[in-house]
């Protein structure tokens, strides 16, 4: 259903109950190419202007590189939403579920965008009750930090979020609500309604949207007059903290929680990086669950660190997989068969789990780091454990 046939008092069930299969065998792709096109060659145009002016100038003030900067990285975050729904379309994204804290996942991603959100003038409300359920912790991050990205584009002034459950199905329900012109517009509405609606379907909502139908959620948007109003629904939730109900989805040893803040707390992760930026942020990404971390710089101090004591995990930089590395790896594994090795490549927020026999590795893209890596350590061990 093209969302351009919709009234602004219609609400778009965007996600039908038959899965993402569904959904995505109705998207119209000429107009979706065509959308990549023209909020690609919008912000490229522009470069180029500028671009041109410095040419001729040999000057470019504060204020021009400033522009520039946001123009290119306009162009390269289309291109990069291009590239994760081609992914999500062809059915190339794998998954490993986990059941996940969700108030607490939003709430992490609002604080971590919280200059973006105030650099935009944007007031958050929040009513978000606690909340768990059973989603790919990769993807979870993609659809929250790219709900943020919608909302900084359109959202004026405020924006409300309200996370509950549904008395019945059990389910989590969360709702955002904003603005999108200033409310005093409202007499105007008949003549803008359309291009509005136009307007909110840019390729932040195209990743949302393709994002939630992989995950199996139930997407609703509406649009009255100047106000938006979207719905995700989460089918497989938690819902033991509820009178009378009990865990829909129970299987602990699958879905590991993270309402346990340090499940592996003195486990040994072993960090193989060479730059010291992707140190940094893998030990920010894992300080808080108490394993214990050691950093070396290169494949050789990591032989002669683990010819003392093998860790329970190692974390390598990809471009230090070589023949040198390979050959570590199979010593290690004929010492540890269960030693888990996570590969973090340079591009990207994938999390690939690992798959079966010795020579499969986790992946994790750079991006994912910081939201995504104790959940790809921690479902790692764990599995390694089983």
């Amino acid at each position: 259903m093209d969302l351009s046939e919709l009234s602004p008092h219609e609400v778009a069930a965007l996600t039908p109950p038959g899965g993402k299969e569904a959904a995505l065998s109705g998207q119209p792709w000429t107009a979706l190419v065509a959308q990549v096109g023209e909020e690609i060659a919008g912000p490229l145009t522009a470069v180029l202007e500028r671009v041109d002016a410095f040419a001729s100038t040999g000057a470019i003030d504060r204020q021009g590189l400033r522009r520039l900067r946001e123009e290119v990285e306009q162009a390269r975050r289309v291109g990069i939403a291009c590239q994760q729904i081609a992914r999500f379309a062809c059915g190339s994204v794998r998954q490993a579920p986990e059941r996940l804290h969700l108030t607490q996942a939003l709430q992490a991603v609002l604080a971590q965008r919280s200059g973006d959100l105030h650099a935009h003038g944007i007031e958050m409300r929040q009513a978000l009750q606690p909340i768990e359920v059973i989603v790919d912790p990769t993807l979870l991050s993609t659809l929250l930090d790219t709900l943020v990205d919608w909302m900084l584009a359109h959202a004026k002034s405020a924006a409300e979020l309200r996370l509950d459950m549904k008395p019945w199905p059990a389910q989590a329900r969360f709702v955002c609500r904003f603005h999108h012109m200033p409310p005093d517009l409202h007499a105007d509405l008949a003549a803008l309604a359309g291009p509005g609606r136009e307007v909110l379907d840019d390729m932040h909502w195209q990743l949302l949207r393709h994002a939630a139908a992989a995950m199996g959620l139930v997407v609703r948007r509406s649009v009255r007059e100047a106000r938006v109003e979207l719905t995700l629904e989460f089918p497989r939730t938690v819902a033991d903290q509820l009178p009378g109900l009990t865990v829909l989805e129970d299987d602990e040893k699958v879905f590991p929680s993270t309402m346990n803040s340090q499940p592996l707390a003195g486990s040994h992760v072993l960090v193989v990086a060479s730059r010291r930026e992707v140190r940094v942020q893998v030990r920010e990404a894992l300080r808080h669950m108490g394993l214990l971390l050691d950093f070396v710089n290169s494949v050789e101090e990591a032989a002669a660190f683990c010819s003392e004591a093998v860790p329970h995990a190692v974390i390598f930089e990809a471009l230090l997989r070589g023949e040198r590395f390979n050959r570590l790896r199979a010593d290690l594994l004929r010492q540890a068969p269960d030693l888990v090795f996570i590969e973090i490549i340079e591009e990207g927020a994938i999390f690939e789990v690992s798959g079966v026999g010795n020579s499969s590795v986790a992946r994790i893209g750079r991006d994912a780091v910081p939201t995504s890596l104790a959940s790809a350590v921690e479902f790692e061990l764990l599995k390694a454990q089983q």
